[in-house]
């Protein structure tokens, strides 16, 4: 059995409370909400705090509300995710994209905020800390090398959230509370291109909820590549959301990927070539084309890097091809095996 190092626990009631209790703890407090993540890794004692501050008895963080466009509270679990009747007609890249993470039990527990923020992941670092001790630790942890790519500076532990690259893909903002005040980011600029410091939020920021804009016009959707139909995080995530004229021509189109590099990000380039034009084969290809050169997966996950670079066109090509309106749902369930 590998057990848990010790730690405090402090439960506070409210947003407020808890980002009191981690500007007074300092650095060596973390936020648990859901655990799916933290949990495990504290038990291969790849994070150590001192304090957990648990925010499950939040209430602000479990609001759902409607305005200009939508708002999530960051407590809300993938569950309640799914289940939202808001989220699966309107911001279906992002329904789709939380009904794929790991299995029900997990939804069950994982919240909104905890996939946002996940922790990088990397063959050499996901493993038992006596594992890592036998091989010598790696640069993301205790460590002065990365056995990814040895000559790297820069720790290449890739990011393998699903909730994110739909919701960059949809436009969504964030808003962080710390002690000394809030700020709000597009959810684009939360993350860095760094396996170790992949996250622009400080230690004392507190990510307490999600905004949406209106849907009004726009389609999405979400694709994702793993071994296994469930139980598995992904090797490649391709998300699209597409405004569409009555006609079928692009209005406006962002292109999002994940699981290729450290960060979720958008493919401008790839969106952009789509502007103007109808969902033709030849344009779908093009943009294939266009964020496939984008991704720049490492040998550190699952799968041939080399054919998950190859794919991601195809990747992109179902994706346009479900916004377009064709039905994809037999090419879904033998990719994604499921019947979304």
């Amino acid at each position: 059995m590998i057990r848990m190092p010790w730690f405090g626990f402090r439960s506070p009631a409210s947003v407020a409370e808890a980002a009191q209790i981690l500007a007074a703890e300092g650095p060596q407090a973390m936020l648990i909400a859901g655990g799916t993540d933290l949990v495990p890794n504290m038990k291969r004692r790849h994070q150590t705090p001192a304090t957990l501050v648990s925010l499950r008895r939040v209430p602000e963080l479990k609001k759902i509300a409607n305005g200009a466009g939508l708002t999530l509270g960051a407590g809300l679990t993938l569950t309640e995710i799914v289940e939202s009747e808001p989220v699966r007609e309107k911001y279906r890249g992002l329904w789709q994209a939380a009904a794929q993470v790991a299995t029900p039990h997990l939804r069950n527990m994982g919240t909104l905020g905890g996939n946002l923020c996940l922790d990088t992941r990397c063959t050499y670092y996901n493993q038992s800390h006596e594992w890592r001790k036998a091989i010598d630790y790696c640069l993301k942890k205790d460590g002065e090398t990365c056995w990814v790519a040895t000559a790297s500076k820069r720790c290449v532990a890739v990011s393998s959230t699903d909730s994110a690259p739909a919701l960059i893909a949809l436009g969504a903002k964030v808003r962080l509370v710390s002690s000394a005040g809030e700020r709000e980011v597009a959810l684009a600029d939360l993350y860095k291109n760094d396996g170790i410091d992949y996250l622009a939020r400080k230690p004392e920021e507190i990510l307490t909820e999600v905004m949406l804009p209106q849907a009004q016009g726009w389609k999405s959707t979400y694709w994702k590549l793993r071994r296994r139909g469930s139980f598995d995080f992904p090797v490649l995530g391709v998300a699209a959301a597409l405004k569409l004229a009555p006609d079928g021509t692009v209005e406006d189109a962002r292109i999002a990927l994940g699981a290729v590099a450290s960060r979720p990000f958008l493919v401008e380039k790839g969106g952009d070539a789509l502007k103007g034009k109808k969902l033709t084969e030849e344009a779908i290809a093009e943009a294939g084309a266009i964020v496939a050169s984008r991704a720049k997966p490492m040998d550190n996950t699952d799968l041939d890097l080399y054919w998950r670079k190859d794919v991601v066109s195809s990747f992109v090509g179902h994706a346009l091809r479900e916004v377009r309106g064709d039905d994809m749902r037999a090419v879904r369930l033998r990719i994604a095996r499921q019947a979304l």
